[in-house]
Parts: structure tokens; C-alpha cells; sequence
């Protein structure tokens, strides 16, 4: 039923960044018999069913979020995502998909595959601390379309990110030496270097005048926003590229307040994640149930693929 127990190799899943981008990539008319849209359901099932063939994860945890917007990054940042936030004070979740989220969490549930969310906490957080807690053991694959999660690599582990920008069928496997490549940056410096230039989708505003280029000469010279700070302390113009000290003196509030906000948390402690079972198991836990769901909601063709998946 399950595969081995020694540590192996652990795949995280940024499973809100993998179903919204299941919800925007399966048209909505893909529904159950009752017209009720499952695409994001499909969709889902059918990304793990590929990265658990193409990857040969011996351990894999779905990580949730358990709050989209934590209070301790609102309150560091008031405009956290506040763009995103519903007149109801939600997220802005299209209803079609909002429905299928708790049919997701029962499919997993039936094939036995972990979930993890911890309350006050994003999916992020989740992978980050299941990350920094096995990658003393074992390789750590982190599949995400989310460039935050850049931040946790290490070669170390290693700890690599598959990042589904251009799909799932075409990751992109980001280890320090891509990271170094594509931004100019140390290969574990990409959180310092979103805090300097920003990141309008978080409503991160960035430090005003420091773009790409300068965010990535600062981060190489300083090493992280503490070195950053440490050198406006002593004074010493030496490193700072033309102007850029300036702004960031008069950036010295948001640039606190920011490292509280990108820094992916890789500390929690939470009985959800101490007694979590990551097996990933050969077979359906519930085979009744899953069959069950399959019937009812149209899903017999992407249950079966992943079955099929894990059986190997």
C-alpha cells in the first residue's frame, strides 16, 4: 500500500497555484453529469498524475492554505494582496472553482495522498517548513508557479523548485545555478531581491527606483537585505550603485517591514505537520469512496491515471 519508509524523495505541491492553474487551463465546460464544472478537479489530478510519473516522489504532501492573507503579513504590510480582497473580505476565488475545492480535498483524501495546511499560515509556509525539516534527509522537489518560493532553494538538500510557468509537461528546474543564471543574484538570495524590486501581484510595492538590475547588484554585493541595512548603518558609500543609497535610506521602514512579509516561514510548529504521513501510497486509501467520487462527478479517466501513476 505504501511505498518505502526510509526518507527518500519529498514533492511539495503548491496545490492553490496548481488548481487555479488547472481552473484556467480546462475549459469550465468540462462538468459532472449534474452540470457542476470539475475542470480545476481534472485538471489537478491530472498534474500529479504526471509529476509522480515523471518524478518518482517516494513522499508527497498537497500543502494548503490555510490563510491566504496571514494577519502577521497584513499587519508588517498593509497592502498584502489587498487587491485581492472580496467585498466580502475573501479572496477574489471565481465561484466555479470555490465549488470544487472541497471536492479536491475528498479525492485526495480517498487516494491517500497528504494534505497539510496550518491555520494563520499560507501554503508557502507549509512547504517551506516541510522543506527546511526533510532536506537534511533527502531531496526536496517544490513544484509551484509561484517565483516566491525561488527563495527556498539549496543545493544542500538539494531543494529544487519545478516551476509550472510554461506547464507541467515543461517544467522549469530551478536550483541555485538557474536562479544565479536568470536574475544575476547568489542562487539563495531571490527573497532579498524581491523585497528590493517588489512584486505588484503581492502588492509588494518594492523600494521606488530599484529595479531588476540594481536589486540584483545589491543582493550580490550585501548578500540580503540585514547586509543591506548593516552598510546604510556604517555610513560607507562603498558598493551602493549611483543613487541607490539614497533610496534606500528613505526605504528603511518598508524594507522591515517587506522582510517580514517575502520571508517564506520554515519554522512552523504545528501538530498538523509533526504527526503528517507523507507516504505516497501504491493505491486508493478509500478505493470505495474514490470510486464513488469518480461515478458522481465525472472523473473516471483522470482517477484512473493517477492510479495508474502510483501503481508504478
Amino acid at each position: 500500500m505504501w511505498r518505502m519508509s526510509e526518507p527518500g524523495r519529498l514533492m511539495l505541491l503548491d496545490t492553490p497555484s496548481l488548481y487555479f492553474r488547472a481552473f484556467f487551463g480546462v475549459p469550465e465546460s468540462v462538468t459532472a453529469p449534474d452540470g457542476t464544472p470539475v475542470n480545476a478537479v481534472r485538471g489537478l489530478l491530472d498534474m500529479i498524475a504526471r509529476l509522480v510519473q515523471d518524478r518518482s516522489p517516494d513522499r508527497l504532501v498537497c500543502c494548503m492554505d490555510a490563510d491566504w492573507r496571514p494577519a502577521f503579513r497584513v499587519a508588517a504590510l498593509p497592502s498584502y494582496k489587498a487587491h485581492r480582497v472580496a467585498e466580502d473580505g475573501g479572496d477574489q476565488t471565481p465561484d466555479a472553482l470555490e465549488a470544487q475545492l472541497p471536492l479536491i480535498d475528498a479525492v485526495l483524501d480517498a487516494f491517500g495522498l497528504a494534505r497539510a495546511g496550518v491555520p494563520g499560515y499560507e501554503a508557502d509556509d507549509v512547504i517551506g517548513t516541510l522543506a527546511a525539516r526533510h532536506a537534511a534527509r533527502g531531496p526536496v522537489d517544490v513544484v509551484t508557479g509561484d517565483r516566491d518560493l525561488f527563495q527556498l532553494v539549496d543545493d544542500r538538500g538539494p531543494v529544487v523548485v519545478l516551476y509550472t510557468a510554461r506547464g507541467i509537461r515543461n517544467l522549469q528546474v530551478m536550483d541555485e545555478q538557474a536562479v544565479a543564471a536568470k536574475y544575476g543574484i547568489p542562487g539563495r538570495g531571490y527573497g532579498d531581491y524581491a523585497t528590493l524590486r517588489g512584486d505588484p501581484s503581492d502588492g509588494l510595492p518594492g523600494v521606488p527606483g530599484v529595479g531588476d538590475k540594481t536589486a540584483a547588484a545589491l543582493v550580490t554585493r550585501f548578500g540580503s537585505v540585514e547586509g543591506i541595512l548593516a552598510a546604510l548603518d556604517s555610513g560607507a558609500d562603498e558598493g551602493f550603485p549611483a543613487g541607490a543609497r539614497r533610496r534606500l535610506e528613505a526605504a528603511r521602514d518598508y524594507l522591515a517591514a517587506a522582510e517580514t512579509v517575502v520571508r517564506v516561514v520554515t519554522d512552523i510548529d504545528a501538530p498538523e505537520l509533526a504527526a503528517l504521513d507523507d507516504r505516497l501510497p501504491r493505491g486508493a486509501r478509500d478505493p470505495e469512496a474514490l470510486v464513488e467520487l469518480a461515478d458522481r462527478w465525472n472523473l473516471g479517466s483522470p482517477v484512473n491515471r493517477l492510479l495508474n501513476a502510483l501503481a508504478r
